[in-house]
C-alpha cells in the first residue's frame, strides 16, 4: 500500500510533497470578525493575495503548506482548494482548536450534571470525522479529509478543557493514521506527557513554540526531541515579543543535529497570507528557504541536514500510518 498524505484536493503521494513548511496559516479570522463592520471579506481579493504568496513559495522551492489554523479560524476548504489548483501547492489543512480561550461557547458549554468540560471523546468524535468524512463547509457539506490535528494549551498553563483536547486529539490521531500538533502552554514535557499517555507513539506528535525563550532555557527542544516527538521551531522570522532570534534558532537546530537529533526538527514560520481581526504577520511563506537556510548553513549544517529537515521529517510526519 502506498504512502500518502491528505491534502485538500485528496490523497498524494509522500514522496510528492518536496520542502514542507508545517505550520502556517492561509486565512486566519479571529470568531466573529467576519461579521464586524470595520472587517472586509472580498473574496476575490483573499485569493489573489494567498495566490500571490502561495506562488512565490512554489518560485522559491517550496511544495507544501500545512494550514495549522484548525476548525474555527477562518479556515475555507473550497477556497484552498482553488488555491491549491491555481497554483500547484500542495495545501494539508487541520482539524482541531484550541486553546480554551480561543473556543466558542458551545465547546465550553458544561455537558453534564455536575458541569464538566467537554470530555476528550466528544472531541476526538468531532475531530475523526473530519480526518475520515471530510472537514466540514459551515451549514453545507463535507469536503477534503484534514490531514493533521492541530490544538494548543493555555499559556499559562493547561487547563482541564485544554487536556481533554490533547486527549481527543491523541485519539482521532491513534483511529485514522495522522499526525498530532501541538503548541503547549507553559510546560512542553508535560503536554507531550498527555498526549503520550493516550498510547499514541511520540513519532507521531510534534511540539510547536519550541524556539520561546522558556523552552530553550528549560531545555525542552532537547528533551522533547530525546522522548521521539517532533520539535518545532514555528516562528523563524519572528524575533523578540516572546521568541528567540534566527541566529539563535540555527544553532539551536545545530545542538540538536550534533545531538543525534536531526531527524526530529522541524522549521516554519507560523507566517498568515491574510489576517482579518488581529494583527498580520506579513512575512513571505519562502522566508525559511531565502532567509534561514544561509544561517543553518553557516552553522555548518550540509545539504543533506537540511533537505532532511525541510523535506524528509515533514514527509515522515504527515504520512497516514
Amino acid at each position: 500500500m502506498s504512502k500518502t498524505v491528505n491534502t485538500v484536493l485528496g490523497p498524494v503521494p509522500a514522496d510528492e510533497l518536496g520542502v514542507v513548511s508545517v505550520h502556517e496559516a492561509l486565512l486566519s479570522v479571529v470568531p466573529g470578525a467576519e461579521h464586524a463592520f470595520d472587517v472586509t471579506m472580498d473574496r476575490a481579493e483573499i485569493f489573489e493575495t494567498l495566490a500571490a504568496r502561495l506562488t512565490d513559495f512554489r518560485d522559491k522551492g517550496g511544495r507544501t503548506i500545512v494550514d495549522s489554523t484548525g476548525m474555527f479560524h477562518g479556515r475555507d476548504v473550497r477556497l484552498y482548494e482553488s488555491l491549491s489548483r491555481t497554483t500547484g501547492v500542495h495545501i494539508v489543512a487541520s482539524t482541531g482548536m484550541g486553546p480554551e480561550e480561543l473556543l466558542g461557547g458551545y465547546f465550553l458549554t458544561p455537558q453534564t450534571n455536575p458541569p464538566t468540560p467537554w470530555p476528550a471523546e466528544k472531541f476526538a468524535d468531532l475531530f475523526t470525522k473530519e480526518v475520515t468524512e471530510g472537514m466540514v463547509v459551515p451549514r453545507v457539506e463535507r469536503r477534503g479529509r484534514a490531514g493533521i490535528v492541530a490544538t494548543a494549551a493555555s499559556r499559562e498553563g493547561m487547563t482541564p478543557t485544554d487536556e481533554s483536547l490533547f486527549r481527543g486529539a491523541a485519539r482521532t490521531a491513534l483511529a485514522t493514521g495522522v499526525p498530532v500538533s501541538v503548541r503547549y502552554g507553559n510546560d512542553a514535557v508535560h503536554d507531550l506527557g498527555i498526549v503520550l499517555e493516550e498510547k499514541l507513539p511520540a513519532g507521531r506528535v510534534v511540539v510547536g513554540g519550541l524556539d520561546r525563550p522558556d523552552a530553550v532555557a528549560a531545555g525542552a527542544p532537547l528533551e522533547v526531541a530525546r522522548l521521539g516527538a517532533y520539535v518545532a521551531l514555528d516562528h523563524v522570522g519572528l524575533e523578540g515579543d516572546g521568541h528567540v532570534t534566527d541566529k539563535e534558532r540555527a544553532a539551536l537546530v545545530a545542538e540538536l543535529t550534533e545531538a543525534g537529533h536531526g531527524g526530529r526538527i522541524l522549521l516554519s514560520s507560523n507566517a498568515i497570507g491574510v489576517a482579518k481581526g488581529q494583527p498580520g504577520r506579513d512575512l513571505p511563506y519562502s522566508y525559511i528557504l531565502s532567509a534561514f537556510v544561509p544561517l543553518l548553513a553557516a552553522q555548518g549544517l550540509g545539504d543533506a541536514d537540511v533537505r532532511r529537515i525541510l523535506v524528509g521529517n515533514p514527509r515522515d510526519l504527515l504520512t497516514v500510518r
